[in-house]
């Protein structure tokens, strides 16, 4: 039988550069030039770049030596979390005036569905209209959003009109829209999985869909069956209000390469400290400790260990922490560290709405 589950009206919201806007928000003097949060032109990663910054080519994940060798005007910003922590909660409460089904995937970005909302209002598209201009208003900031039928569609709707814009992707257009996509373009195909269906023909949409469930299972594995079912506009994950974290982790970039285990215990201490506290803010335990270890040469390692119980003391996580830092030798001086839990003992409590509950008839004006 075809998907019987009834069409939802969700909305994707995506804050635009969010940490760098929020940074040109509490010093003007930044507007108009490029910046990046994070980094420096010596050491450290770029969390986020303006789009001034991005023109140049400069992007989250990279150096910030590379970051200031494509843009040697750009300004290094350090990181304000506690500050980006706050504006986002401004920006979720302004979410809660219209639903209560809100699933944050980032500070700065979530999903809504309105499907039934708290305006009565029908027009998914004029809510997320009314929600960004509300952002701007009162807060000073530039959103983007996409609305569709399912969460995948609305996604990759948000980028389509960025930054401060919106597109809507309704129920007779899905398929159209779908089809015509680059795939590279499809929220879930990063540039590995993109390289591998150029190589097999698959261009857009269109192409992907031509290609059978077997034939997807067996080039793409588990993800085939995703593939397969996105592009016909099936997607039926719910919005979720209390999404269960699975790992919970702290990390440090040194600003001097580490050479020594000796060096490095006095920083994991430190990390535990604050691995300890967001745990117990969460009240949250685990039982599967890993070290991260990224080298000079920017290459990663990381070592795990299973324990027979749940653990969030700070001596406990150390322990087992420099048992996987002495676990073998270190390839190269090290550039960071982090340690991270997961198999936590939040998974039990998680629940999942039977497909198909929520029997609400709709006559779809988006």
């Amino acid at each position: 039988m075809a998907n019987t589950l009834p069409l939802r009206k969700i909305i994707h919201v995506d804050m635009d550069a969010f940490y760098a806007s929020v940074e040109e928000l509490d010093n003007p003097e930044l507007k108009g030039k490029p910046v990046a949060v994070g980094g420096s032109e010596k050491r450290g990663v770029v969390s986020a770049a303006n789009y001034e910054a991005r023109k140049f080519g400069v992007r989250s994940a990279m150096s910030g030596y590379l970051a200031k060798k494509n843009c040697p005007h750009i300004i290094f910003v350090k990181p304000n979390y506690a500050r980006y922590s706050e504006i986002s909660k401004k920006i979720r409460a302004i979410f809660f005036d219209y639903t209560d089904l809100v699933e944050p995937l980032s500070l700065d970005e979530a999903y809504l569905d309105v499907t039934v909302n708290k305006k009565g209002n029908p027009s998914a598209t004029l809510i997320a209209k009314e929600i960004r201009q509300r952002i701007f208003d009162e807060l000073g900031l530039a959103a983007s959003a996409g609305i569709s039928i399912n969460k995948f569609i609305a996604k990759v709707a948000s980028d389509i009109n960025k930054p401060n814009g919106q597109k809507t992707v309704n129920p007779e257009e899905v398929i159209q829209f779908l089809e015509e996509l680059e795939i590279r373009k499809f929220y879930g195909v990063g540039k590995v999985t993109a390289q591998k269906m150029y190589k097999l023909g698959i261009f857009t949409g269109k192409d992907l869909k031509e290609k059978s469930l077997e034939f997807l299972d067996e080039n793409f594995g588990k993800s085939g069956e995703y593939y397969y079912h996105v592009v016909r506009g099936i997607h039926n994950s719910q919005v979720k209000p209390h999404r269960i974290p699975k790992s919970v982790g702290a990390e440090r970039t040194f600003s001097e390469n580490l050479s020594s285990e000796i060096f490095m215990l006095e920083r994991l201490e430190h990390i535990a400290e604050e691995l300890e506290r967001r745990l117990g803010k969460s009240k949250i335990a685990g039982k599967t400790i890993t070290l991260k270890i990224k080298y000079s040469d920017f290459t990663l390692n990381t070592r795990s260990k299973t324990l027979p119980y749940f653990v969030s003391d700070k001596g406990l996580i150390l322990e087992t922490a420099k048992e996987l830092l002495y676990q073998e030798e270190l390839q190269n001086s090290v550039r960071l560290l982090g340690i991270s839990l997961a198999n936590l003992n939040t998974e039990k409590k998680k629940t999942e709405p039977k497909e198909g509950s929520v029997s609400v008839q709709l006559k779809f004006d988006f």
